[in-house]
């Protein structure tokens, strides 16, 4: 059994890659000794219209991806990290896994957010649902990869359990709205009580989102969060946390249906 230090940076992004990393680089050093640090989606670059956003594909992500890994090297943590990607001609809304050698995996975002009035797929391109499970290793402790909009879909965060993940980090932009605290919040905690794992949340800050950022734990249990300003928090997580909540309550074992991509 191993047990790993996650941090969470919530933080509003603007279009200033340099600020952001400012911010980035702040709430770092703040946190102590972490294996894994969380961070939002589109952390090196954003604005609020989505039909600008091709603008913020381009150097920005391999800028951010230098950055991480100079942090890296420097505290010894993995980070996670939204980002937006041209490649080709097309924009895709990846999160990026950073070590001190650099990328180590990605993942395209599947579920596009055309909801509540928003229609994300106009500009970006989605991932495969067929591709692999993103799931890395970080000191002996299973993580699995999704952002935002994914966790409305809980075959996601079951596949990545399939995958052997002990804990779901979910980079996001949660769009303010009615109940949309609640649907956050409910739905973190769901996806951690349902596979029984660790959920790790990095939302925006307001304005662009409604923070609240989080660690769940695999009961369901809010262990730590943050309100709507940006912040950063750190907590101890175990995977020994995983296995006594899977040995208490055995559901993963007693299923009777499957996840394939449709």
């Amino acid at each position: 059994m191993s047990d790993i230090r996650v941090g969470v940076v919530q933080f509003a992004p603007t279009d200033s890659l340099e600020a952001n990393l400012a911010v980035i680089r702040a709430e770092v050093a703040s946190l102590s000794a972490c294996d894994l640090i969380v961070l939002p989606e589109y952390s090196a670059w954003y604005r609020p219209d989505p039909m600008q956003w091709r603008d913020g594909g381009g150097g920005e992500p391999v800028d951010l991806v230098w950055a991480l890994s100079e942090l890296s090297s420097a505290t010894g943590a993995t980070f996670v990290a939204g980002s937006l990607v041209l490649e080709d001609g097309v924009l895709r809304n990846r999160v990026l896994v950073v070590s001190a050698v650099g990328v180590v995996a990605a993942y395209d975002k599947v579920h596009l957010y055309d909801a509540f009035g928003a229609k994300e797929s106009d500009v970006i391109a989605a991932g495969d649902p067929a591709a692999p499970a993103v799931v890395i290793d970080v000191k002996g402790v299973r993580v699995g990869v999704q952002t935002c909009y994914d966790i409305r879909f809980p075959e996601v965060s079951r596949r990545l359990i399939d995958a052997g993940a002990e804990v779901l980090v979910v980079p996001a932009d949660w769009v303010p709205g009615e109940h949309k605290v609640e649907h956050w919040e409910t739905l973190l905690r769901a996806r951690a009580i349902e596979n029984l794992a660790w959920v790790v949340a990095a939302d925006h800050a307001a304005p662009s989102g409604i923070g609240h950022s989080m660690v769940v734990d695999p009961l369901g249990v809010v262990v730590d969060r943050l309100d709507t300003v940006a912040g950063s928090f750190a907590v101890t997580i175990s995977s020994e946390a995983v296995a006594d909540a899977r040995r208490t309550n055995p559901a993963l074992e007693m299923r009777r249906y499957w996840v394939e991509p449709r």
